[in-house]
């Protein structure tokens, strides 16, 4: 018993370690944010006068109401197209075993060791020559590609895990591939998809380099790119620095707390399934 204990307490410890670690930095970030413009704030402290107003400074300087809708324009092109490719491709490798499934799959994880930054100088001449360059098409067509590798392994950790009686019996009453695909495993498959398109709208909404390198239009990038706008005289404002970033997290912050039941459920079935 009193192993037990000392197991749960060191557990319940290393818990609060880690969501202090967490959380501190974040309400740092915020407590700065409400300092006087120009202020250079130590450590964790609370304003005597807190600056509200920031935050709409902070928004106007970065002209983020354009980045705004650029961002969700790039979540909504990406996202469901990703989903759909790597949910169709993690079907066939991992259930279908479609011949050269292995080979296939080694591909995958080989994009997964492949630095991003090795890759953008390569992007940005293929996207020149595609007429793309400039557009929101010149981040939305490379990201979909950087997200096949763990979109794929992700799904195909799935339906690799799924019991085989379930397609033997579809197959029997007279289903066809599709009808097994579409009808039975996209169903069962909803929570790590429903991850999945959590993970990938993070991503694709915190893109910055890319957006950066190539896009030159500031109102076309997504919201990380509004902390470019603080290059310059805004660079040593700390509050007004602090307040744009706050800005670019929070839809983020609000997609995991809204969506976090799905997240959690996608973790705990892979977990069940080894």
């Amino acid at each position: 018993m009193r192993v037990a204990r000392r197991e749960l307490y060191a557990g319940r410890a290393l818990l609060i370690a880690l969501v202090a670690i967490t959380v501190l930095p974040f309400l740092s970030i915020f407590t700065t944010a409400l300092y006087p413009s120009g202020a250079v704030p130590t450590g964790l402290s609370w304003p005597a006068d807190p600056q509200w107003g920031n935050f709409v400074e902070a928004f106007k300087i970065a002209n983020m109401g354009p980045l705004l809708a650029s961002s969700v324009f790039i979540v909504l092109a990406v996202v469901p197209v990703s989903l759909a490719i790597s949910t169709m491709a993690g079907f066939a490798i991992g259930l279908l075993r479609i011949p050269g499934a292995r080979f296939l799959l080694l591909l995958f994880i080989f994009g997964l060791t492949l630095p991003f930054e090795g890759i953008i100088t390569p992007l940005y001449f293929l996207a020149r020559q595609m007429g793309i360059l400039n557009t929101r098409f010149a981040i939305v067509l490379p990201l979909i590609g950087l997200f096949m590798p763990f979109a794929v392994f992700w799904m195909r950790a799935h339906f690799v895990n799924m019991p085989s009686e379930i397609s033997e019996a579809a197959r029997v009453d007279g289903a066809t591939t599709w009808d097994l695909f579409w009808k039975i495993h996209v169903p069962l498959a909803r929570a790590p998809m429903a991850s999945l398109g959590i993970l990938m709208s993070v991503w694709a909404w915190n893109q910055f380099l890319l957006a950066l390198v190539l896009v030159e239009d500031p109102s076309q990038r997504t919201m990380a790119g509004g902390l470019g706008a603080f290059q310059g005289h805004y660079a040593t404002d700390i509050p007004l620095l602090s307040a744009g970033t706050i800005l670019i997290l929070l839809p983020t912050l609000m997609v995991f707390i809204l969506f976090q039941r799905q997240v959690i459920t996608a973790l705990l079935q892979g977990s069940v399934k080894g």
